[in-house]
C-alpha cells in the first residue's frame, strides 16, 4: 500500500475516533477529557495503535475504560469509514503534551533567570 494512502487513513481514523469518543457511555471515558493525538495503522490494516492524551481522571481507569469499549469504538469506526477491513484497536497513552508543558516550564525558568542577571548587571554600572 502506498505510504500516502496509509497516512490519509491514519488521519481520517484520528478524526473519526475523536468524534466517536464523545458518544462512549463508559463513565471512565466520558468523564475524562480525552484527545486522540495520533493513529498508527499497520500496512495490512489489521491493527491500529491509537495514541491518546487525557487531561483529567485516573490514567489507569481511563486505559481500562478504553480497552473495554474498544469493540464499540471499532464497530462505530467501521460504520463511518469505508474500509474493507476495520483494524483492531489498541490504545496507548501519549505523554508528549505533558512533556511539552514540562519543557515550556523549564524554558520560562531560564528566561526569568536571564532577566534577573540583566537587572543585576544594570545595577553594577
Amino acid at each position: 500500500m502506498a505510504k500516502y494512502r496509509l497516512g490519509r487513513i491514519n488521519d481520517e481514523m484520528q478524526k473519526e475516533l475523536a468524534m466517536i469518543l464523545r458518544d462512549v457511555k463508559d463513565p471512565r471515558v466520558s468523564s475524562a477529557f480525552i484527545s486522540i493525538t495520533a493513529v498508527e495503522t499497520t500496512p495490512d490494516l489489521k491493527f491500529a495503535k491509537v495514541f491518546y492524551s487525557a487531561l483529567s481522571g485516573d490514567k489507569k481507569e481511563i486505559a481500562k475504560g478504553l480497552k473495554s469499549s474498544a469493540g464499540y469504538i471499532r464497530r462505530q469506526l467501521a460504520q463511518s469509514l469505508n474500509l474493507r477491513m476495520t483494524p483492531e484497536l489498541t490504545f496507548a497513552e501519549d505523554h508528549s503534551i505533558e512533556h511539552g508543558a514540562h519543557i515550556s516550564k523549564l524554558l520560562e525558568g531560564i528566561e526569568f533567570s536571564e532577566e534577573f542577571d540583566v537587572t543585576e548587571e544594570e545595577n553594577d554600572d
